[in-house]
């Protein structure tokens, strides 16, 4: 598989590929880090360009997963490797506890180790659901939202697409969350919160909009 990424976050993604004892052939992309080395701990190769990028899916594995947060950036790197020849895929810890009834679970999510997800949960595409995050019943994710470490969203709760949730914030159950939505770290969102917005505080208010996403 073809991590997106070499740094930060790209780590924790192989750290998961080592949970699921699916390191072999593994490689990184880093296009951005003049200073990145040809291999990551000296083991992991680095590619730096879009040929070999391309090569590797039509002679390895067709696989790729993005360790990079920022659902915008997400949602703009998977169309990039997709158009490269790229299976957009998913990697799920097994140390994160999944329900067994209900779920439906979107391509190229990456959900980390101690999550926490009951029943009837959507998740779309692109999902990133950090360490120790849960996500209760019959709720819903749209594609590429981004929930930052030790997030809480209650059952019965609707967060849109491309929205970013801050770490240990929490969501009140029947909550719904625009597209496109900020929720400050900490925050605790006790009612429905429209597209194109930034919120923080306990209880979560408005602060400011948010320019409407154009791709």
């Amino acid at each position: 598989m073809l991590i997106v990424g070499a740094k930060g976050f790209a780590k924790e993604v192989l750290e998961v590929l080592h949970q699921l004892n699916e390191t072999e052939d593994v490689v990184f992309y880093d296009d951005v880090n003049k200073d990145a080395p040809d291999f990551l701990y000296g083991k992991f190769p680095i590619l730096k360009n879009k040929e070999a990028v391309s090569d590797y899916f039509k002679t390895v594995d067709k696989r790729f997963t993005i360790g990079i947060g920022n659902p915008v950036l997400r949602k703009k790197i998977a169309y990039q490797f997709e158009q490269l020849g790229g299976i957009f895929t998913s990697t799920v810890s097994p140390l994160a506890q999944i329900g067994h009834f209900g779920n439906t679970i979107g391509a190229g999510c990456n959900i980390m180790t101690g999550a926490v997800i009951t029943n009837d949960v959507k998740i779309g595409n692109g999902v990133l659901i950090n360490l120790n995050c849960t996500v209760g019943h019959d709720s819903s994710l749209g594609d590429f939202v981004e929930m930052s470490p030790g997030v809480h969203i209650s059952g019965n709760c609707k967060v849109g697409a491309y929205s970013n949730i801050g770490t240990n914030a929490t969501i009140l159950p029947k909550v719904n969350i625009g597209e496109n939505v900020i929720i400050g770290a900490g925050s605790v969102v006790t009612k429905d919160v429209p597209d194109n917005c930034l919120v923080v505080g306990v209880p979560a208010i408005i602060k400011k909009e948010l320019p409407k996403l154009i791709f």
